[in-house]
């Protein structure tokens, strides 16, 4: 005799499973470090540069002996600063005479800076922006895959305790064969019966006994599903002792008010909605940078060096203190490469526009409709209810009838029969009901984690 149990697996159990310790969930956590890694490397623009280099002439005419290092620090705000040290030792052609230092070497610092293009934004700054944006956008992927799991265990959830409901109807109506028997038995004994009604009976009982096994079935498979939800905190499956089966909670009515309420926090918490807002964000990038790109190039460099130790020329022209100031122009004419930009990202930023407002159109209608089937799978299940008491009540009188010879065995079975549908189907009323709810729960968004702060 199978019971479900008063105090069993609860709906968050199986919730708290996912969350913790999933292995896809897991899986789409690890975007997250993809995400940071390519931000990481979009940061790499930003390092410090060491270059050094020997170059040495020791056959021929003219011997020279040239070695320098030098670091360079790109700067966030555009351009750079450096600085470094060179050595030119040996016998120098005249017309490289600049190559040769004082015995002591020069030393040498400055700075480059845009005045124009590339000052606000330039291919550097935008990619680690995009690359940050990035880092945002496994948010809503993670929290859309968190939603799916979710309600895919909860679907599981349902299942198992709709089929340990149908073991419950499967138990109690072999039950009630099996209790006739005895009693059929010594009625045909003392002649009140023909032997049929026994062979009948007992017929009865072998076709029951075997929908209890395929409703037992039934049940082990279902726990052996949940088990991929259902986990422990090291992540192996649990597969649910039937002890620990629930009943099916009270049905909860429906507040039909909260439907527009609903709505309008789906449209703000919808992974959907966080993702194109990202996506437009990156456009704007995208656009900032092709403006960029119709800028002239104005870019100004000045460098200071300074020669060291003993003069290697009589007039000493190495010895003096040199600052120079460098400026840069470079104009496109056609600036077609950036019109061309401009156009494609104005382009992609209208295609964007129009899916956000079909997605929130989905969503309000994704919500709407889910809330819709909530509201008829609880008339249905409360409907489903009533067809139970009243089948089971005509099955009692039809038993109570058989029982004071007013009835047949033929009856009493169709009418059990009937009752066991009614069951069965009010089971399955109660299962749409709270799938419906699982799917209020998806369309609302209300599953999400914690987000992942990068560096």
């Amino acid at each position: 005799d199978f019971e479900p149990a008063e105090n069993g697996i609860v709906l968050e159990d199986i919730i708290n499973a996912v969350y913790q310790s999933y292995p896809l969930l897991e899986a789409a956590l690890y975007s997250r470090e993809v995400a940071s890694g390519d931000r990481l490397e979009t940061l790499g623009e930003f390092d410090r540069k060491l270059k050094a280099g020997t170059e040495n002439g020791p056959m021929g005419y003219y011997k020279t002996y040239r070695q320098h290092i030098g670091l360079i620090q790109p700067l966030y705000r555009g351009g750079e600063v450096f600085a470094g040290y060179r050595i030119g030792r040996g016998s120098f052609q005249p017309w490289y005479l600049e190559r040769q230092t004082n015995e002591g070497g020069e030393f040498k610092a400055g700075f480059s800076v845009p005045l124009s293009r590339n000052r606000n934004i330039d291919a550097r700054r935008a990619a680690l922006w995009r690359a940050t944006y990035g880092v945002e956008a496994v948010e809503p992927d993670i929290q859309a895959q968190l939603i799916a799991f979710v309600q895919e265990g909860t679907y599981a959830y349902w299942d198992w305790v709709a089929e340990g409901a149908k073991l419950v109807i499967a138990d109690r109506i072999l039950r009630l064969a099996q209790d006739r028997t005895d009693r059929i038995r010594s009625q045909v004994d003392n002649g009140f019966l023909d032997p049929p009604e026994l062979t009948d009976n007992l017929r009865l009982v072998a076709e029951r006994l075997g929908k209890r096994a395929f409703a037992e079935r039934k049940l082990q498979q279902a726990a052996i599903k949940l088990s991929l939800y259902y986990r422990d905190v090291d992540g192996k499956p649990l597969i649910p002792d039937s002890e620990n089966l629930p009943r099916f909670p009270e049905l909860e009515n429906v507040n039909s008010e909260r439907v527009a309420l609903d709505a309008k926090l789906a449209l703000e918490r919808r992974p959907e909605i966080y993702a194109i807002n990202l996506i437009q964000h990156q456009l704007n990038i995208d656009h900032s940078e092709a403006l960029n790109d119709t800028l002239p190039s104005v870019d100004l460099v000045m460098a200071a060096s300074q020669d060291v130790g003993l003069r290697t020329s009589q007039k000493n022209d190495k010895g003096p203190f040199e600052l120079d100031a460098l400026l840069f122009v470079e104009v496109p004419l056609e600036r077609r490469k950036a019109r061309g930009k401009i156009q494609s990202v104005s382009g992609k930023i209208s295609q964007l526009n129009a899916k956000r407002k079909l997605m929130e159109e989905k969503i309000v209608v994704e919500v709407e409709s889910a809330f819709a089937g909530l509201i008829g799978a609880y008339k249905q299940a409360k409907q489903a209810e009533k067809a139970v008491g009243y089948a089971e009540d005509l099955a009692r009188r039809e038993r109570r009838n058989f029982e004071e010879g007013l009835s047949d065995l033929l009856k009493v079975t169709l009418r059990e029969q009937y009752a066991v549908e009614s069951a069965e189907k009010a089971v399955d009323a109660k299962l749409l009901y709270f799938k419906e709810q699982a799917d209020y729960r998806a369309a609302l968004a209300q599953d999400h984690l914690p987000q992942f702060a990068a560096e």
